[in-house]
């Protein structure tokens, strides 16, 4: 039995991941945030009180099926949006929070210089895009195997696929994402 303060834990060192998974996979920050939280809800909710142990292959299944279900509500919700519209007329007004683009300070930058940072920040940012460009079953294999840091029969039952899949999706991904990252002259 996990104590709320192994919860609360969890649930802090796994959001951050948690969130670009999610942007990945929907390509959209607020579906990706509301994605997310779902998963941590559902983890509180229905699985708080089984081992702390257990917590990370259960939220990883919970929130591939919040996604999942995502994908779901977006299919529906473009179909009637596709054939209402010709009853409709006129662009909406986005709201713009100001808030978002503030950048959230990284304590791992400390110690580096301005250069060093921009760099890295460009790196990262060309990899981001990489990885969403990758196929949906190799982005997610790739995610789990190496941000999540789960190991090959974790990720198959999270995926509900074998192993050896998971052993092809992440071998095409990562020889994707190094050909990528190649083209644009950056080795790691």
């Amino acid at each position: 039995m996990a104590s709320r303060e192994e919860l609360s834990g969890f649930l802090a060192a796994v959001e951050r991941r948690a969130f670009k998974q999610a942007v990945f996979a929907l390509r959209d920050d607020e579906s990706a945030l509301d994605a997310v939280q779902d998963a941590m809800m559902k983890l509180a909710e229905k699985y708080a009180g089984r081992p702390a142990e257990e917590f990370p292959m259960l939220f990883q299944r919970i929130l591939q099926n919040v996604i999942r279900d995502a994908f779901r509500r977006r299919k529906v919700r473009s179909t009637w949006t596709t054939l209402l519209s010709v009853f409709g007329g006129g662009d909406e007004d986005e709201d713009h929070d100001p808030l978002d683009t503030l950048a959230v300070d990284d304590p791992s930058d400390l110690g580096r210089t301005p250069e060093q940072n921009l760099e890295q920040s460009e790196i990262m940012a060309l990899i981001e895009k990489e990885i969403s460009r990758l196929p949906a079953r190799q982005r997610e294999a790739f995610l789990m195997r190496y941000w999540e840091e789960m190991d090959i029969a974790e990720t198959a039952s999270v995926m509900g696929c074998s192993e050896g899949s998971v052993k092809t999706h992440c071998s095409r991904a990562t020889h994707a994402l190094a050909s990528a990252l190649k083209l644009r002259g950056i080795k790691l």
